[in-house]
């Protein structure tokens, strides 16, 4: 029997046992940070394997090692993240979430779940390949400073130090089945903006007496689109949205004394990125400045953008097409959302792809970070036999 028949024997073999592991996670889901139980739990998975593995990695993050013949002569590794969001789960299934007002909307239960299937085919493989493979088990992708960076800081990326990283993650816009890659620049950079203006608050009827910090942001807001729309590189795809906007004790007839902005800036550039900032922080002094107001802005730098190194992501297309058939696998638009699995991308040769999760006919559709966000679970079987493929190739690189 071929090696990738072996693969997908196995797969469908431990298929059900790989659902109840996801649903296991899916009913106990923890915020970053706080994954205990399932670092836990992911723990006596390995254990239960014969896996060894390495705990307490940026608190909560496990690593685990399998080591082929010849094990020191190429190191590959796979990423899973672990932790959940704080969204109310609206799903009536058997598997719904325990832990109210926390859901795995994000499908990290998918992704960890998948990693330890792809533990335990490759764990029985092992005589069969050369090198060692790295099981990453990351928390806390959901939230800055992201679980990616601090494990880096921690030595993930060493001893042994990997020629390569693979992570996937679930994707509701393509059908169950299918897997997207995209070569190069894939999900943008996304820092946090928070803005203060103060003003002078007073009677609406006299706003002459008054510094009016709610006019001042209407101002605002207008003049930071230019930021994007004239300020940067037309050619570096760019997006600054900004989603809150409240003033802090303002009525119909009260002028307040402060508003606060809330913004995200997402980019595919770093130099730009810090210039976009530099722009930023000159607007918003210079407009409260102008109206006779006060202007605070804080911003978060978030993730870096996500790059797929370009020769490693199109020998993994080509062995998924081999794996799952040309047909199966898709080519991906560049999106601006972001991913912690950056970090890792910007460290080491790195490929992110996505696994579809979508079923149509069955109304499993919704979107990631919704509390109706689901998936048709034979996406597992895609998920853990295509990984463990191409860890499996990766490692015959010389």
């Amino acid at each position: 029997m071929s090696l990738s028949n072996k693969v997908k024997a196995l797969t469908k073999q431990y298929h059900e046992e790989v659902v109840g592991l996801r649903r296991h996670i899916h009913m106990h889901p923890e915020l970053s940070f706080q994954e205990y139980e399932t670092s836990k739990f992911v723990q006596a998975q390995l254990g239960k394997i014969g896996v060894p593995f390495k705990d307490g990695v940026a608190g909560t993050g496990v690593v685990g090692l399998i080591k082929g013949k010849n094990p020191d002569s190429r190191t590959i590794a796979l990423r899973a993240d672990m932790d959940a969001l704080p969204i109310l789960e609206e799903n009536e299934v058997p598997y719904k979430s325990k832990n109210e007002g926390i859901m795995h909307a994000c499908g990290h239960d998918v992704h960890t779940s998948s990693l330890l299937g792809v533990s335990r085919i490759l764990n029985e493989l092992k005589d069969e390949f050369e090198g060692t493979i790295k099981l990453i088990f990351q928390p806390a992708e959901e939230r800055h400073p992201g679980g990616a960076s601090i494990m880096i800081k921690e030595g993930v990326l060493e001893n042994p130090k990997p020629a390569s990283i693979i992570g996937q993650h679930v994707h509701p816009l393509i059908p169950v089945g299918t897997v997207g890659f995209r070569p190069g620049l894939m999900m943008a950079s996304c820092d946090e903006l928070e803005i203060s203006i103060k003003g002078k608050g007073g009677h609406g009827a006299v706003p002459q007496n008054c510094i009016d910090p709610v006019l001042i942001s209407a101002h605002l807001l207008v003049s930071l689109q230019q930021v994007v729309s004239r300020f940067l590189d037309p050619t570096i795809p760019s997006v600054l949205t900004f989603g809150k906007i409240e003033s802090v004790g303002g009525v119909h007839n009260v002028i307040p004394n402060e508003v606060r902005i809330l913004g995200t800036l997402r980019m595919m550039n770093e130099e730009w990125r810090f210039k976009a900032h530099e722009q930023i922080r000159k607007i918003v002094r210079n407009i409260c400045e102008a109206f006779g107001g006060e202007g605070d802005i804080h911003i978060k730098v978030g993730y870096p953008f996500l790059i797929n190194d370009e020769d490693l992501t199109k020998r993994l297309r080509n062995a998924a097409e081999t794996y799952m058939g040309k047909e199966n696998v898709l080519d991906l638009p560049m999106r601006m959302t972001a991913e912690d699995f950056s970090y890792f991308s910007q460290k080491a040769v790195g490929c992110f792809y996505r696994l579809g999760v979508a079923n149509e006919a069955r109304g499993i559709t919704s979107s990631v970070h919704t509390p109706t966000f689901d998936i048709d679970e034979d996406a597992l079987e895609v998920g853990v036999g295509l990984m463990s493929w191409l860890a499996l190739e990766e490692l015959k690189m010389k």
